[in-house]
């Protein structure tokens, strides 16, 4: 006879205070891609870039904006745009830095954000353009970024189309940079996803190797990829129009086969066609994600409400005992957003309602930008 031992997973307490940052629109665009970094020090500084939608279009976006908050999150300035993120003329088409997540560089002591490049004709997104990893530093100083740069790719045919949106990284002691990006060779609308070896000099992200390409088969493949290292580990999650995928290894390059997202129970997880991103604590791994339900059907691909659950790291699956909402629905979609550490105590989880499709505001939506904050319990 056999038995199956499973390892209980120690259960982490937190509370959840949900603050709105700001809200409010005029019905032509809306606020979305709020994220958030910390910049440490005796008096920590958190810096958020947020841009507008065109809500006529399809992924239409314009220049980054800043909001700040010297206090905390008690009180914010802002928005502040910034022309340095802004659209220009590039390779024939407006383009513009999208996508995009700050986060502290400890190494060269920068704040450094990364996302990718879109392109349009007029407001319409290209049909064929090559998506970049892109980004910027900021200065604390004069409270400005600088001018965006693209990260130069290896001449592969494979990286034609090649972006960091919407991603988590992880930066080592040794200050390389663990960047995940997706990718397509032209023409190919299904991509695959990796995890870049990146050096950071204060001034220029560079290219050192990628890690193992993982592919799927599947419509639009793996996008969005987002990682984190917990207990020696390290974990990457996946966005496919079907269904979410995980996967994880030991040096944050190579993977397992990556695995549909699930709950402990074996049932499938949900989350589908949007992204999922990590909450990770010392003492526990967190996912947080959107997910079906037919109490929601009236939303968007169910972006919403945003939840978050505790992983089983052995298991690779969400323990559904400890799923909570960390955002309410109020019929706007939630399913672009940030996960930022802001100490030992408080992670922040920033997220704007976006306003499409059109009558999502009878629900109550009115483009609100939240900073769920997650409060660890202290330990007994």
């Amino acid at each position: 006879m056999f038995f199956l031992v499973v390892r209980s997973v120690p259960a982490v307490d937190y509370d959840i205070q949900l603050d709105t940052i700001t809200s409010g629109y005029d019905g032509i665009t809306c606020w979305v891609h709020p994220k958030a970094g910390l910049i440490p020090g005796d008096t920590p500084v958190v810096v958020m870039t947020m841009q507008k939608l065109l809500l006529s279009g399809s992924d239409v976006f314009y220049a980054l904006n800043e909001m700040r908050t010297d206090d905390l999150g008690k009180s914010w300035q802002g928005p502040v745009e910034h022309e340095t993120l802004g659209r220009r003329m590039e390779k024939g088409y407006v383009s513009v830095i999208c996508d995009f997540t700050p986060q502290w560089h400890a190494a060269s002591k920068t704040l450094l954000g990364t996302g990718h490049v879109a392109r349009y004709e007029g407001d319409r997104l290209a049909k064929d353009y090559s998506r970049e990893t892109a980004y910027s530093r900021y200065d604390p100083e004069k409270r400005s970024w600088a001018a965006w740069k693209s990260l130069k790719m290896p001449d592969d045919p494979r990286f034609y189309s090649s972006g960091a949106g919407c991603s988590q990284r992880v930066d080592l002691e040794n200050g390389d940079i663990l960047q995940p990006v997706y990718f397509a060779p032209e023409g190919e609308k299904c991509y695959s996803a990796t995890v870049l070896r990146c050096r950071f000099d204060g001034e220029t992200l560079s290219y050192v190797e990628h890690g193992d390409v993982l592919e799927l088969k599947e419509p639009r493949g793996f996008c969005e990829p987002s990682l984190t290292a917990f207990q020696g580990r390290f974990f990457l999650t996946l966005r496919n129009d079907i269904r979410g995928y995980v996967t994880r290894g030991k040096d944050g390059l190579h993977f397992e086969e990556p695995r549909p997202w699930t709950f402990d129970d074996g049932s499938e997880l949900g989350s589908y066609n949007t992204q999922q991103h990590w909450v990770t604590h010392q003492d526990g791994l967190f996912l947080v994600y959107t997910r079906r339900d037919p109490d929601y059907d009236h939303v968007f691909r169910h972006r919403a409400p945003l939840r978050i659950a505790q992983v089983d790291p052995d298991r690779l699956c969400v323990l559904r005992h400890t799923e909570r909402i960390l955002v309410p629905s109020r019929g706007a979609r939630l399913g672009n957003f940030s996960v930022t550490p802001v100490s030992d105590r408080d992670v922040w989880v920033t997220v704007a309602e976006w306003m499409q499709p059109a009558g999502c505001e009878r629900y109550g939506s009115d483009n609100a930008v939240y900073a769920a904050r997650i409060r660890w319990h202290e330990p007994d």
